[in-house]
């Protein structure tokens, strides 16, 4: 008799392009896996938003902190739109005093240097449908919302 084991199928090739990130609720009786996540992600307050790139690592982050951040695949309008109106210019330092640590905290846009978060406003109109403590699946704010991201930033800027 041959035993037959099952076969997990393998999820398809990540889609190109970059993931934005929008924090939605505080920080109140979080555990600290969680809060590590938030702030490996630069996600430290309510409507902060960040763009990062679609690989294994960061989906992970964003798959742990699921229930107090949305995100989705942003285009490049909705991109060019954060940083025309929300991005701020990086001041800080690049290097530590001995050149051992190279910090990377900003990313370079048409020659100047932005830092890796944007700080967003409240979105008009709220949220809308359920509220903040649902998925966005049955109906509330939180969790992998796909391209319906844009139209939340664009509420936001």
């Amino acid at each position: 008799m041959e035993q037959k084991t099952k076969v997990k199928p393998v999820k398809a090739a990540l889609a190109p392009g970059n993931l934005a990130a929008v924090r939605i609720r505080g920080r109140t009786m979080v555990r600290t896996t969680i809060v590590d996540a938030m702030n490996m992600l630069r996600l430290y307050k309510n409507n902060f938003c960040v763009v990062v790139p679609n690989t294994p690592t960061y989906l992970g982050m964003l798959k742990q902190a699921k229930d107090y951040i949305t995100w989705g695949e942003i285009d490049d309008e909705t991109f060019k739109l954060l940083v025309e109106k929300r991005g701020e210019e990086f001041h800080g330092r690049e290097t530590d005093s001995k050149e051992l640590i190279k910090y990377n905290d900003y990313f370079v846009v048409g020659g100047k240097k932005l830092k890796r978060y944007f700080r967003l406003n409240s979105p008009r109109k709220g949220f809308g449908r359920i509220g903040i403590k649902q998925s966005f699946q049955r109906g509330g704010a939180l969790g992998y919302r796909g391209a319906k991201i844009n139209d939340l930033i664009k509420k936001m800027v």
